[in-house]
């Protein structure tokens, strides 16, 4: 069933919720009907709202102590997304040269050239580390805080020089 459909089904059936408890009751009603997938029966919920970024969007809690009620394990369903690890890979690729997509000419007939690649994995890893912290504390998004703030890591924005020159005592 198309997404819109499902959503419009469950608007007529409930006219007076808002249309942030008719998601919620769509996605709890998943919850009762979750598969099992894989060796260890993995119980994935396959999300009833995709988008273009994610369009086959299936989530598996791993962690369910069972100390959540339904309506907040529906909404942290509801919240699951690889938007976040995505934009990480993008600006990775973007920003590291060492890491840039394989450079493809019209005389090398289906070849690939990797013009600024790492002799030496190592090197990668710690260029990745680096990356890393530098992306989760230096840069800020949209809402002027950075992954390490939003998950109060951080109270600011981190500057470069401030990792670097860093001494704990």
């Amino acid at each position: 069933m198309i997404p819109g459909t499902i959503f419009q089904i469950s608007k007529k059936e409930h006219p007076d919720l808002s249309k942030n408890k008719i998601k919620l009751k769509i996605i709890k009603d998943r919850l009762e009907n979750m598969q099992e997938i894989g060796n260890w029966k993995d119980k994935w919920l396959l999300h009833p709202f995709p988008n273009m970024s994610e369009p086959e969007k299936a989530i598996c809690y791993l962690t369910d102590y069972g100390d959540y009620d339904e309506d907040h394990q529906a909404w942290l369903y509801n919240k699951a997304s690889m938007h976040g690890i995505d934009n990480f890979f993008m600006q990775v690729r973007r920003r590291l040269s060492l890491l840039e997509r394989a450079i493809s000419s019209a005389s090398s007939s289906g070849r690939r050239w990797y013009g600024y690649s790492a002799y030496n994995p190592k090197n990668i890893v710690k260029l990745l580390d680096i990356f890393r912290v530098y992306y989760n504390y230096c840069i800020a998004g949209k809402d002027k805080k950075t992954p390490a703030m939003r998950l109060g890591l951080a109270k600011g924005i981190v500057s470069p020089e401030d990792i670097i020159y860093f001494s704990p005592n």
